[in-house]
């Protein structure tokens, strides 16, 4: 819901800029530029990641604790219209989650209250590019699509669970995404800033393996959910 109203806000605001400033004729960077069948490029960007819980019974809310990540990847653009382009974006992404439980009696130090999360995800997003009229050197776009993810550091084969320490997650969620950016066209590049929710469909919950864990023995469902920021050049 907080996506859809950003994007509405995007929106207006883009209409309010075309009519007061971007309709204005001015001299246009790299004409040829949206022209071309296939272009490529790269990006930086940060990140930070949720999770989602579902519970089996009602119980004090598993608390998580965000940091901010950072994006690394490439960029493959098809051009399929005037307006619409396909885009592959293979990339990196490293984040880290804290899980913070409420006390429960089989916790036997504080230490078991607490489970670190971290994630390197190789990243492959495949999505649609939909871009409005280029405003001289201005075009907004939205995009939409889905993406898998191979985690690095899910644990899901090691024999060891939260008894031993160790928290583990699904090695392949897929997600679908939903964004919005500006494509800038600068005197030797085009830059482009943008903003992206990614939503885990899958269950990445790998439980431990005795059934009534404190902490994974009352969840039905455990999704991650994310905000990208990337800052693109090419």
């Amino acid at each position: 819901m907080r996506i859809l109203i950003a994007i509405l806000f995007f929106l207006t605001l883009t209409s309010t800029v075309q009519a007061q400033w971007l309709t204005r004729p001015r001299v246009q960077n790299d004409q040829n530029f949206d022209k071309k069948l296939i272009s490529w490029g790269y990006y930086l960007g940060f990140n930070s990641f949720d999770y989602n819980f579902d519970y089996i019974n009602d119980q004090e809310e598993i608390q998580v604790k965000k940091s901010v990540g950072f994006n690394v990847g490439l960029i493959g653009n098809l051009r399929l219209s005037e307006y619409v382009d396909l885009r592959l974006e293979p990339g990196l992404s490293f984040t880290r989650r804290d899980l913070i439980y409420a006390a429960d009696p089989q916790f036997d130090s504080p230490d078991d209250l607490i489970r670190e999360v971290p994630a390197t995800y190789i990243y492959l997003p495949l999505l649609l590019k939909v871009n409005t009229k280029r405003l001289n050197n201005v075009r907004p776009f939205v995009t939409f699509g889905v993406s898998t993810t191979v985690n690095l550091s899910s644990n899901e084969k090691n024999p060891d669970d939260n008894f031993a320490g160790q928290f583990r997650t699904t090695t392949n969620p897929f997600f679908y995404e939903v964004g919005f950016g500006i494509d800038l066209y600068l005197f030797y590049f085009k830059f482009t800033p943008s903003i992206r929710g990614v939503f885990a469909v899958s269950d990445e919950l790998v439980r431990d393996n005795v059934s009534n864990s404190p902490w994974t023995g009352n969840i039905s469902k455990l999704s991650s959910r994310g905000v990208f920021i990337n800052f693109t050049f090419q």
